[in-house]
Formats: structure tokens, C-alpha cells, sequence
């Protein structure tokens, strides 16, 4: 069976995941709607059906030889024996949804040649619902495009025709009346043509009747001159016959001339008609023209007030908008000029309306006079289309000065803005100088607090450094051993059982030798407390120790303060720690004294952990 089948194909970009190309191809039929078989493609398709084929054309040259094989196709279709073929073979019906191959067969007198067969798939229901969805839309389309374009056509026509209806009406009352004119003007010639043959008969007539006449009185006297006579009556009416030619010809020639006037008549009209639309439109054009200038003057007097405001707010700005007033004033003049010449050009053209209703018949004259006004008119739409051209110049510039202001305007804020800014943050430095100023004072006053502290035990120090230079030092007690240096100060002991080989300062000496026996009894092993690099184990020991101190009958009475508040003992971030001091030297009975006379201020806090002395 033959068909005609659409083949439909198209290239197709993916570029989401990784870019591709896909050739997509498409068999419809125009009479079979359900008639639908795809196929797509792709690169890697392609090579393998290269290979199989023996094809000799990349992918991107591929769909035009396709297209090629499919005209050579179109041209052969019409032959009794085509050369080429496009089968399409299917191997069960339609109904199974099987694959279909569509084969370019070149026929030759020895063998049916296979350039190139494609396998199709049949459509399944979403794609024939979606092809059939996409043809009802084009359809559609070109039903509503198919639509306006009759209603334009309709809409043309009726026009044409109205206009060609009144034209004929028109033409046919001219031929009316030129039909009157011309019988009028033909009864009128056929009038004087019958009265001048019937005088020139009746004077014939006489001639005859006077020859006769004389004929019968000198019968004798005119026989010889009868036959001259007759010789002069025949050129007579040669002559006549002449006449009667020429009049003729001049009849026929009047009737050219009122063809000729009839034709000039109706051009002449056909111009008069023109020349009044063109009144017309001039007319509408003047009085567009004069709102126009109404609703410019208005626009210049806001102009005018808007620049006297900006004068007043912008004394920089005083010579533009000099320029401005001067551009305004050429303005105004060419408005008065302009005016004063549309009035007489009114006046003009009422006069040129008198001479064309009374110079009907010099219509001549009148297209020369509108050829001059048609170039008045350009004369004048070129001024006016100058001063549209100033006109929208002064906007330009009012416009620039407005977004100048704005700008300034927007720099103002900008800059009030940022000065509040700053004065926040001045105000936020000064108070941080000040909590700076204050902490400053408090660190001072703990400066001299402290160097009075170390100036008082450093002299305690050398007292008790002199007084036991004589005594023998070498004593051990608990598995520490302490001694004197060369220089007569305390040799720092060291606790190999802790893991602590590091020397602890001679204030251990010092407390070891002032206090009272009962005291070292309680925990011989660990009787002080050292920095807070010690271990967890020390740290045991010296909770015991100050246990042992505070038991002290010495110490009962200024109780664990050592006479100074608790406020003094709590740990604050901002404080100056004493270094080199355990707890035990600060229970002793020798610094009692100091420590109840100089109380530190409240921001000066010792800790027991963490105090020493700095050098």
C-alpha cells in the first residue's frame, strides 16, 4: 500500500548532566492521526549503526543526507518507476506495537539497493495523546491566525467598498451632468449648423431664382456665358462641400476638446477635493498645534517656578539657570513668532479658501498657490519640530539638576548619618578611656601595696638572715633537707618523692625555722604549699597543713582572715597575684602585723593558690 507520510526530524541539545546531541526522528501521517512511530538517536547509537551500515558520514553531517535521500524521495514519487523509495516494513500489524524499519531503497534494473534503514517504535498512548495535543494546538493557532485574517480582509473589503460605493456615486452624478452639458452643447451646434444650411439654401434658393430670371430675360445674351456659369456654380459648390468639410472637422474636434475638457474637468475636481482634505487636515493640524502650545506655556510657567525654588535653594547653580532663562526667553519669541505666523497663515489659507470657491475654472492657479502652502506647511513643521527639539532640551536639563539635587539631597543624609555614627563611637571611646583611667589608678595603688609588702619582707628577710648565720643549718625533717648558702641565705630544698626536683624559694627556710614545734609535728612530711604547678598529691598535703595552721593557739584570734576581710581573698580576673608566697607564710605570726596595718584596696585580691612576688 502507498502512503504519504510526514517525516518530522529534529536535533536535540541536552546539555543538564553532560552535553548531548540527539537526532529525533518522526513518521506522521496527515489523514491517520493515531498513525505515530519515534526514534531517537544519539551519538553512540549512531556508531553503532555506522558500523553495521557501512555509513561514511559523521553524526553532524548525518541529518542532512538524511534529508537529501528523503527529496530525492519527493521527486521520484510521482514516476511509474521511481529510482528511489521509502519502504516502511512492518513484521506483524499495526495493532502489536512492534518495531518498524523504514528503508531508502534505490532501485536498479539488476538490484533493489538499501542506502540506509532506520528502526522505529511505535507510539505508545502518552505520546499519540501528546502529538494529537500538539497538532490540536497548531491547528488552533492557525484556525485564530486564519480568523484575523478574514476579519482584516472583511474589514478591508467593507471599507473598499463603501469608499468605491461613494465613488461612484459621486462619478455617476459627474456623468450625469457632463451627459447634460454635452447634449446641450450638441443641440446647440446642431441648431447653428441647420440655421447656417438653411440660410445658405435660402440664398441658393434666390441665387437660382435670380438666374432664372435673368436667364429668361437674356436667354440670348447668357448662352454663351451659361456654361461659365455653370463652371462657377460647380466651384461653388466644391467650395460649399469644402465648407461643409471643415465644419465637420471642426465638429469632430469640438468633440475632442470636450473629451479633453471633461477628463481635465474631473482631474481638476479630483485635485479640489484633495486640496480640501488637505485644508482639513491643516486645520486639525493647527488647532493640535495651538493645544499643544497651551499645554507648553503651562509646562513652562511650572518650568519657571521650579527655577525660581531652585534659585533660591542652589546659589552655585545661578549661571545655568541664567542659560535656562535665556533658552526660555528665545523660546517664548519663537512661540510669538511662531503664533503671529500660524495667525496669518490662518488668514492666508481663509483667503486661499475664498479663491478656490470663486476660481473654479483657474484650478491651475490653485495647485500652484497649494504646491507654495504645502511648503509653508514644511517650513513650518521643521520650526516646530526645533522647538519640540528645545523644548525636550530643557527638560533634559531640568531633569539632570533634579537628579543633582536628589544626589546632594542623599550625600546630606549620607554624611549626617555618619557623623551620628562617629559621635556614638566617641562617645563609646570616651567611656572605654575612662574604665581604662579608672583600672589604671587601681593598678597603681596595688603597685605600691605590694612594693611596700616586698620592701617590709625583704628587710624581715635579712634580719633573720644575720641572726642565723652562726646557728648550724644543716637539719633534716621529713625527708626534706634544707642548708645555708656561700651568700648566709637558706638553701631551697627539694622533693624528690613528689617528681619535684625544681628548688622552692628560702621563705620555706624561713618558715621552717620560725615556728613552733607542735606545728611540724601535725604532717612532717609536706608543711608548706607550693605554686599551682604541683601535683594532686601536694595539693592533699597542703589542705592538711593549713588545717594544722589554723589550729594554732596564735591564730585564734584573728581567726582565717589573718585580720583582713574576705572580700580580699576572692580570685578576680583583673588582678595582680603575688608569686613566691605559700598559705603558710601567711599564717605566720611575723607577717600578722603588716597585714592587719595595710589592708589593700577591695580590687587587690589575694589569692592563697596563686599568690607570689614578683622578682
Amino acid at each position: 500500500r502507498r502512503l504519504n507520510v510526514r517525516v518530522n526530524i529534529e536535533l536535540l541539545s541536552i546539555s543538564s548532566p553532560v552535553h548531548k546531541k540527539d537526532l529525533a526522528v518522526r513518521l506522521t501521517d496527515d489523514t491517520d492521526p493515531f498513525f505515530l512511530y519515534n526514534l531517537v538517536i544519539s551519538e553512540e547509537d549512531f556508531q553503532s549503526l555506522k558500523s553495521q551500515q557501512g555509513l561514511l558520514v559523521d553524526f553532524s553531517a548525518f541529518p542532512q543526507k538524511f534529508i537529501d535521500l528523503l527529496q530525492q524521495c519527493i521527486q521520484e514519487q510521482n514516476k511509474d518507476t521511481p529510482r528511489f523509495l521509502l519502504q516502511l516494513v512492518s513484521s506483524a500489524s499495526v495493532l502489536d506495537h512492534t518495531p518498524v524499519s523504514l528503508n531508502v531503497v534505490e532501485t536498479n534494473p539488476f538490484k533493489h539497493l538499501t542506502h540506509l534503514s532506520l528502526k522505529f517504535l511505535p507510539g505508545n498512548d502518552a505520546e499519540i495523546k501528546k502529538f494529537l495535543a500538539s497538532c490540536l494546538k497548531c491547528l488552533k493557532e492557525d484556525k485564530m491566525m486564519l480568523e484575523e485574517k478574514l476579519r482584516k480582509t472583511e474589514d478591508d473589503l467593507t471599507r473598499q467598498l463603501s469608499y468605491t460605493q461613494q465613488s461612484l456615486s459621486e462619478k455617476s452624478r459627474e456623468l450625469d451632468k457632463l451627459k447634460n452639458e454635452w447634449t446641450s452643447y450638441t443641440t446647440a451646434l446642431t441648431n447653428k449648423h441647420t440655421q447656417e444650411l438653411t440660410n445658405e439654401k435660402e440664398r441658393a434658393l434666390q441665387a437660382q431664382a435670380q438666374y432664372q430670371q435673368q436667364h429668361e430675360q437674356q436667354k440670348k445674351e447668357l448662352e454663351n456665358l451659361h456654361q461659365k456659369s455653370i463652371q462657377q456654380l460647380q466651384n461653388k459648390l466644391s467650395e460649399l462641400e469644402v465648407i461643409n468639410k471643415d465644419l465637420t472637422e471642426r465638429r469632430y474636434k469640438g468633440d475632442s476638446t470636450v473629451r479633453e475638457l471633461k477628463a481635465k474637468l474631473s482631474g481638476i475636481e479630483d485635485e479640489c477635493q484633495r486640496a480640501k482634505q488637505e485644508v482639513l487636515s491643516l486645520r486639525r493640524e493647527n488647532a493640535t498645534l495651538d493645544a499643544e502650545c497651551h499645554e507648553k506655556e503651562k509646562l513652562v510657567n511650572q518650568l519657571q517656578t521650579r527655577v525660581a525654588v531652585l534659585e533660591q535653594e542652589i546659589k552655585d547653580k545661578d549661571q545655568l539657570v541664567i542659560r535656562t532663562k535665556e533658552v526660555l526667553d528665545a523660546t517664548q519669541e519663537q512661540k510669538a513668532i511662531l503664533e503671529e505666523s500660524t495667525e496669518k497663515k490662518q488668514s492666508h489659507i481663509e483667503k486661499l479658501e475664498t479663491t478656490i470657491k470663486s476660481l473654479s475654472a483657474e484650478l491651475l492657479k490653485a495647485n500652484e498657490i497649494i504646491k507654495k502652502l504645502q511648503g509653508d506647511l514644511k517650513t513650518l513643521m521643521s520650526k516646530l519640530k526645533l522647538k519640540n527639539t528645545v523644548t525636550i532640551q530643557q527638560e533634559k536639563l531640568l531633569a539632570e539638576k533634579e537628579e543633582r539635587l536628589q544626589k546632594e539631597q542623599r550625600a546630606l543624609q549620607e554624611t549626617g548619618q555618619s557623623l551620628q555614627m562617629k559621635e556614638q563611637e566617641v562617645c563609646k571611646l570616651q567611656e572605654q578611656l575612662e574604665t581604662t583611667i579608672q583600672k589604671l589608678e587601681e593598678s597603681k595603688q596595688l603597685l605600691k601595696t605590694n612594693e611596700n609588702v616586698i620592701t617590709w619582707l625583704n628587710k624581715q628577710l635579712n634580719e633573720i638572715q644575720m641572726a642565723k648565720k652562726l646557728e648550724t643549718p644543716a637539719s633534716t625533717h621529713g625527708g626534706v633537707r634544707t642548708g645555708v648558702s656561700p651568700q648566709g641565705m637558706p638553701d631551697r630544698p627539694s622533693f624528690p618523692s613528689s617528681g619535684i626536683h625544681h628548688p622552692i624559694s628560702p621563705l620555706y627556710a624561713f618558715q621552717n625555722f620560725l615556728e613552733p614545734p607542735h606545728n611540724k609535728s601535725i604532717n612532717p612530711h609536706c608543711p608548706i604549699q607550693f605554686n599551682t604547678q604541683l601535683s594532686k598529691m601536694n595539693r592533699c598535703a597542703d589542705v592538711q597543713t593549713v588545717t594544722a595552721a589554723t589550729s594554732h593557739p596564735a591564730n585564734k584570734e584573728n581567726g582565717d582572715n589573718l585580720g583582713l576581710e574576705s572580700k580580699y581573698f576572692k580570685k578576680k580576673d583583673d588582678s595582680i597575684p603575688l608569686r613566691g608566697l605559700s598559705q603558710n607564710t601567711l599564717n605566720s605570726e611575723y607577717l600578722k602585723p603588716y597585714l592587719t596595718k595595710a589592708q589593700p584596696s577591695p580590687k587587690a585580691a589575694v589569692t592563697p593558690a596563686s599568690a607570689y612576688f614578683p622578682g
